[in-house]
């Protein structure tokens, strides 16, 4: 199937106020994550190499040793390896990511 509509694609939780609409092909995966108030994305890293968007909404993001508060249009890249984490204030938000290679765990 080469067209989907996000709006009716079914969502994953991927941590507690953290819910995924993911789309993957054979070496990448990309993911609208709707990201609740207070939620929190504890710090952690991947081997996947990663690159997001904020669409909507602002949260607190630290890659290593930096931290920005992200608003919409701002873009982060995370490469392989490196520690991150996000942290939600007062209000949601709404970002896009790209992964690769495809993540299996955010495939349903």
């Amino acid at each position: 199937m080469y067209f989907h509509d996000a709006t009716t694609r079914p969502t994953k939780q991927l941590l507690p106020g953290v819910m995924a609409r993911t789309f993957w092909g054979e070496k990448m995966l990309m993911a609208l994550v709707d990201l609740a108030p207070h939620a929190v994305i504890p710090p952690h890293s991947h081997p996947y190499e990663q690159i997001g968007m904020a669409l909507e909404g602002t949260c607190t993001f630290t890659i290593a040793d930096e931290t920005r508060q992200v608003q919409p249009g701002d873009v982060w890249v995370i490469p392989s390896g490196v520690t991150h984490s996000v942290v939600m204030g007062e209000t949601p938000a709404l970002v896009i990511e790209f992964f690769s290679p495809a993540r299996d765990d955010y495939k349903y």
